[in-house]
């Protein structure tokens, strides 16, 4: 009789499932399908000469994806309308098999962090024990983080997930953040944790590379789309071009503003808004007159290593000619550490974040607004495997775990 066999059945977010059906008979055609109930995906395959269909090994002839990929039921599924339910592999014929993708994996333990005027969310291995570091950074969405920040002290790292806007008892906007908030918050993990790291996705991105050229005690940063260089605020307001010409800057440190790259709104941009059609904001960034010098973040003083991750279809910014601008610092200065830049050609903006979740979106909601995000979602979900992927490799070489 076929069996469904799932290896393993409970893991963390970020694991590679086995995924396999056996005892079938040679050349069956079976579909394979993944859900969570407000998501799914399925494909059909041939079983090999043994019977067998292997998700590890076997590229579907037909479906919601195509080529050899052990995940690909998970990045491709798309909305059911239906509600939240659990988490099942199911092959039409054979039967279903139930599984645990945790969020939060075992032996990590959840601490709220709400004081020293910080708000943020502490996940460090349970035990005894130092380990390094990481302080997690969101994007222009604000907020916490804390899926990332749970992933990585599965990997053996106290992981901060920082809010410096969006929510209650920050900043409502991304307006003139002083950089010694995150200052003290890397104090704050620095007297619980060994060698510090930051990781930042987007704008996140660009205040990692601003904090650890700010504060000497950072020893590793990683940028996820993100910039060298300094832009404009994202002001209030429920409308997009609301907060877009609301000149100031996103950062200050020592009580002055940073000076910072402003936003040009071309004509299409305002069209597309006007048209209700997806908005493309990288057009709201124009670098054709170049950069101005004082809004280029002083990378080289980063006392520790670099990995400037980009894509090469973000439609959300230029993150790989703005993350340009600090891969010529690091390099023409010589810069003493480690340092490295990926560009994923054909993905877009959201591959920071932990893998094996849905890739599907690349239009999303904005205040009044869709954004397009650019990219395929095949190549946008693997560049987000392989960003994870090296994230964790290079805290764990940088900080030691």
């Amino acid at each position: 009789m076929a069996e469904i066999l799932v290896n393993p059945r409970s893991a963390p977010l970020d694991a590679v499932l086995e995924v396999r059906v056996v005892d079938l008979p040679p050349d069956e055609r079976v579909t394979v399908s993944a859900s969570t109930g407000d998501w799914s995906a399925s494909a059909v395959f041939l079983a090999d000469e043994r019977g067998v269909v292997d998700l590890t090994r076997h590229a579907p002839v037909e479906g919601d994806y195509s080529g050899v990929d052990p995940m690909g039921l998970f990045w491709s599924m798309t909305r059911t309308g239906e509600s939240a339910g659990p988490v099942l592999v199911e092959v039409v014929g054979v039967g279903k098999v139930e599984l645990e993708r945790r969020t939060v994996p075992e032996g990590v333990r959840r601490t709220e962090v709400q004081e020293n005027g910080l708000v943020g969310v502490l996940f460090e291995p349970e035990g005894g024990g130092v380990h390094p570091g990481v302080l997690v950074l969101g994007g222009s969405e604000g907020g916490l983080h804390e899926l990332d920040a749970a992933l990585l002290a599965g990997h053996g790292f106290a992981a901060l997930a920082l809010a410096y806007f969006g929510v209650p008892g920050v900043a409502e906007d991304l307006v003139e953040v002083p950089l010694e908030y995150v200052g003290t918050a890397l104090e704050w993990l620095g007297a619980r944790a060994g060698e510090l790291g930051v990781v930042g996705g987007s704008r996140g991105g660009e205040l990692a590379l601003l904090v650890g050229a700010t504060f000497p005690q950072v020893k590793a940063v990683v940028s996820v789309v993100g910039s060298g260089v300094v832009t404009q605020c994202i002001g209030p307001g429920q409308r997009l071009l609301q907060k877009l010409e609301h000149e100031a800057a996103s950062w200050t440190w020592q009580g002055r503003p940073l000076p910072y790259l402003p936003y040009a709104i071309p004509a299409e941009l305002r069209r597309a808004v006007v048209d209700d059609e997806p908005v493309s904001l990288r057009s709201a960034f124009d670098l054709t007159d170049g950069i101005p010098e004082d809004a280029e973040i002083p990378v080289e003083r980063i006392e520790g290593g670099v990995l400037l991750l980009s894509s090469g279809q973000d439609e959300s910014w230029p993150c790989a000619e703005l993350s340009e601008v600090a891969w010529r610092r690091l390099t023409g200065h010589g810069h003493a550490f480690r340092h490295e830049r990926v560009v994923y050609p054909e993905a877009g903006h959201l591959i920071a974040g932990p893998p094996h979740r849905p890739a599907t979106d690349v239009v999303v909601p904005g205040p009044g607004v869709r954004f397009s995000m650019g990219g395929t979602p095949a190549a946008t979900a693997a560049a987000r495997a392989d960003a994870w992927r090296r994230t964790v490799e290079f805290f764990s070489d940088q900080l030691g775990t």
